[in-house]
């Protein structure tokens, strides 16, 4: 079946799990051309081997095919707990449009879509999952759990954030990771998916919060989703465009190139500062265009599950 067809036209997903079915499948299939190959059919038994461990566990025979080291997992072992936070705030939205094809998606749909993919794999390794999500206020939580009614329940809370259309909503997104970290009780893998504009931007409170996210030693992934053309090199033809800021209303009538140069500067001297300062707390920091696939935030989560232990 096309991915196409899994889409609503009306601006949600048809079939969100089975989208992200499909989108795991493909990106295991791709693991044949990748330094994974041979791993897909022991996705679910396996992790990758971290030195320093013990290698008592180490799969010798996937070793002669993959010539990669991978320590085999057992019933016994401590299932992985995982906390999916998203960001929901008007700029999230951006770019407005009637309906997605896989190719074509806004950021909460392209987050929404990876987290369906995540939430794939983490059910098919019994791994507990939770959510939170937030906007101008924290808007959904839900606490890591493992049963089909969970996942199902996440999954449709998912699909109606997608089609929600906020309306001129800001946030402070240092307010809510600080409330989330608070609520995180046990040591989790926590992936957080957020474009990091703000209308009210307080860098220090920021990366305090950031750092909260790491107490009781979390492993903490930051995917930082955003229209890599439009919202970073500023690839707009020079027309008369009026820029609207979604989250105030805001706007300003103007030729993109008479700003391009300064706009390209001052934002991507921000990146470049969160990816620092994500890298100074030990936190992953890893760049989601909308406009590529997913195959990097699924090669990231196998990296960081295989940090894990």
């Amino acid at each position: 079946m096309d991915l196409q067809t899994e889409l609503n036209k009306t601006g949600g997903f048809k079939n969100l799990e089975l989208l992200a079915k499909q989108v795991v499948e493909g990106f295991i299939a791709g693991m044949h051309k990748s330094p994974f190959h041979g791993f897909s059919a022991e996705f679910a038994e396996h992790k990758i081997y971290n030195q320093g461990e013990s290698t008592k566990h180490i799969d010798w025979n996937l070793y002669a095919k993959t010539d990669k080291l991978f320590t085999k997992r057992y019933d016994e072992e401590t299932n992985l707990r995982c906390h999916l936070i998203i960001d929901n705030s008007s700029s999230m939205h951006y770019p407005e449009m009637k309906a997605f094809s896989i190719n074509n998606l806004n950021k909460i749909a392209f987050s929404a879509l990876a987290s369906a993919s995540l939430m794939h794999i983490l059910k098919k390794q019994r791994d507990a999952v939770g959510m939170s999500i937030y906007s101008d206020a924290y808007d959904y939580y839900a606490p890591e759990k493992g049963s089909e009614r969970h996942h199902q329940m996440l999954l449709s809370e998912l699909n109606k954030t997608v089609v929600s259309k906020p309306v001129n909503k800001q946030t402070e997104t240092y307010t809510y990771l600080h409330q989330i970290a608070e609520k995180i009780k046990r040591r989790s893998l926590v992936f957080f998916f957020t474009d990091m504009f703000q209308t009210t931007t307080d860098q220090a409170k920021l990366f305090e919060a950031l750092r909260h996210l790491k107490h009781k030693k979390h492993e903490v992934v930051l995917f930082h989703v955003f229209d890599k053309d439009k919202e970073l090199t500023f690839d707009f033809d020079n027309t008369p465009k009026r820029f609207v800021d979604v989250e105030t209303g805001a706007y300003i009538n103007l030729y993109p190139e008479t700003i391009k140069e300064a706009y390209e500067a001052a934002v991507g001297s921000y990146f470049d500062e969160l990816r620092l300062k994500c890298g100074q707390y030990q936190i992953k920091y890893v760049e989601a265009d909308i406009t590529k696939d997913f195959d990097k935030i699924l090669t990231t989560y196998m990296v960081a599950r295989g940090k894990f232990k």
